[in-house]
């Protein structure tokens, strides 16, 4: 792609060239992909992000070019070249290239910058990919790959399409505070401390969620922004400790406004006609029932069953003490026309559940109303009946999660069901939307006996649940329903939002509930509080993580990959070496001082 603006070194880039550039004088620079002395004709395939091109010096070497340059040739230096495109003599021709018919026949030459082959720690196009670790250390070497350069371009666009299509809703784009005060979100903040004001601190903001709401009450009416985020938690492959979110917020808005713009908003970004997305509704307790998550992935079955009933009476006594005191057990049936599990396959699902509190995963199977293995003996033909108006055929696999906590049989089955859809490659090539709702209010601390917000402290409760909200004991509260949801995609929690409070006195009992006195609310909210008094419309709004977004579309399942510069599982940046010790004189000018552990 040529500049229309003047003073680029280069006329074009590398991989934009074909045979109908043929006789133009170009001038190109790049690094080298690869340098080939054939016996004193020599080649370079030189590139950029755009791709590759072969360079040939044939006629620089005729013309009195100068020979010793070569020795300066190797993989990563930079250079400038000037001539002429001309064909590839007929048995050089690449058809897999888009470049392959065509060569820059070469006047001159220059090396702009030396690559160090002997310090050159990996060559990032090389087939033998570099570890984990080194790709991060030099992530500026990995950042040459096609698929890293690839995934930035995508990232670019997928933005660019998220404002276009929230611009063209009326939307305005604000930058929020990234210096800010401390708001529940439910991880640890990120603190900076201020030199001007000793002995207090700033949060760098888990979300922009309270000044988002002030704008509402500031008549903003409809404000998005591509905000970075940050939480101090424990890292997953799908998540880092610094973030970024499309956040939303609408004024006068009803649930399904919400619904309805994140529909168009999925549309835009994947590039998927509105009425071919199917953002099909379900409820929390229906996703649990399910599929064991809240974010499952419906490109394939496997529904859980619930057991627990018919194991009541059974003669198995595991699965009847379970059932009997109050426990879950829940089944998968797998059709031996997916899939035939081996011994070895079944003693391997202990592996599968041990990370979520499982034990291991009972069985038993099913062969044209024969059953075999496993707890078939105590399966009675009462029971092998009930299980067989449940299977999809009738050969197949039975596979059991029981256990008394209920959170640990939907989890230990939820990762029996994505293992299996793997394990024999179920997933439809599909982007299959999920609109999770009904999402409980409160999360309820055993220890404490105290309700603890599942989403935020800002988050409506559902209106059918409004008068018990007001009025209810706590404890009477644990299994109220907010105006809260979610939207998924293959098993990623791509968005979560709500219809917020905005009455004072919902918001002053919100606080009352969690456990928070007037004088703690007052402190840590007091100017949010005092906002609501002042005429607060009725508002409610999403974010959608652009990370996990931009890992679906690029087919990755590692968010490293999507993300320019990335932390580790353990927040550490391994090419910069962050976080590290503070200069001398950093924490005295700041007041403060570390206390090590013991």
């Amino acid at each position: 792609m040529t500049s229309r603006i003047k003073g680029l070194m280069r006329s074009s880039e590398c991989g934009v060239l074909d045979k109908n550039d043929l006789g133009k004088e170009v001038t190109l620079c790049g690094w080298i992909n690869k340098y080939r002395d054939l016996g004193g004709l020599h080649f370079v395939d030189l590139r950029d992000k755009s791709g590759l091109i072969q360079l040939s010096f044939e006629d620089y070497l005729k013309n009195g070019g100068d020979e010793g340059v070569f020795k300066e040739f190797s993989h990563e230096t930079v250079i400038k070249a000037e001539g002429v495109i001309g064909p590839r003599p007929e048995s050089a021709v690449n058809p897999e290239m888009k470049t392959g018919a065509i060569e820059l026949v070469v006047k001159s030459i220059t090396v702009l910058s030396a690559c160090d082959r002997h310090e050159l720690p990996f060559i990032p196009n090389s087939p033998k990919e570099a570890t984990e670790d080194l790709r991060l250390k030099y992530r500026y070497l990995d950042l040459r790959t096609n698929r890293l350069q690839n995934i930035l371009k995508l990232r670019s666009d997928v933005s660019s399409r998220a404002r276009k299509a929230l611009l063209n809703e009326n939307f305005i784009e604000v930058e929020t505070p990234i210096l800010y005060k401390s708001t529940p979100e439910g991880a640890r903040d990120y603190l900076v401390p201020s030199r001007v004001h000793p002995g207090k601190v700033y949060a760098l903001p888990q979300s922009p969620q309270t000044l988002k709401q002030l704008l509402m009450i500031g008549g903003t009416d409809r404000y998005f922004q591509i905000a970075k985020c940050f939480r101090d938690e424990d890292l997953r492959i799908d998540r880092q400790p610094e973030f970024t979110q499309i956040d939303i917020e609408v004024s006068f808005c009803e649930l399904e406004f919400i619904k309805n713009l994140s529909r168009m908003l999925m549309s835009s970004v994947f590039a998927i006609d509105e009425d071919q997305i199917d953002f099909q509704t379900i409820s929390y307790k229906e996703c649990y029932d399910l599929y064991g998550t809240d974010k499952p992935d419906t490109r394939f079955g496997l529904i859980h069953q619930n057991f627990t009933q018919l194991f009541l009476n059974s003669d198995f006594s595991v699965f009847k003490s379970i059932a009997q005191e109050g426990g879950l057990i829940k089944g998968i049936f797998l059709p031996s026309t997916t899939g035939e599990m081996s011994r070895k396959d079944i003693d391997g699902l202990v592996n599968v559940v041990k990370p979520y509190g499982g034990k291991g995963v009972a069985f038993f199977k099913v062969n044209d109303g024969e059953v075999s293995g496993g707890i078939s003996k105590f399966i009675s033909p009462e029971m092998l009946s009930h299980f067989m108006e449940h299977q999809e055929s009738s050969n197949g696999i039975w596979l059991f999660s029981a256990d008394q906590d209920s959170s640990r049989a939907h989890a230990c089955m939820d990762a029996v069901r994505r293992h299996l859809g793997i394990k024999y490659q179920m997933h439809e090539d599909a982007y299959k939307f999920l609109w999770v709702d009904n999402f409980p209010l409160f999360d309820w601390d055993e220890e404490t006996k105290q309700l603890i917000p599942m989403h935020h402290p800002f988050t409506m409760p559902s209106k059918e649940n409004l008068e018990a909200f007001l009025t209810g004991k706590p404890e009477e509260l644990k299994e109220m329903t907010a105006d809260c949801y979610d939207v998924v995609c293959n098993g990623y929690e791509l968005a979560s939002g709500s219809l917020r409070i905005y009455d004072p006195k919902i918001q002053e009992r919100m606080f009352e509930l969690l456990g928070l006195s007037p004088e703690e609310a007052k402190e840590k909210f007091g100017f949010f509080i005092e906002a609501l008094k002042y005429g607060t419309p009725p508002h409610g709004g999403i974010a959608f993580g652009l990370d996990r977004i931009i890992m679906l579309l690029a087919k990755s399942d590692n968010i490293k990959d999507v993300v320019a510069f990335p932390k580790t599982t353990s927040a550490s940046d391994l090419m910069s070496d962050c976080p590290s010790q503070p200069v001398d004189g950093q924490f005295q000018e700041l007041g403060m001082s570390v206390i090590k552990k013991d």
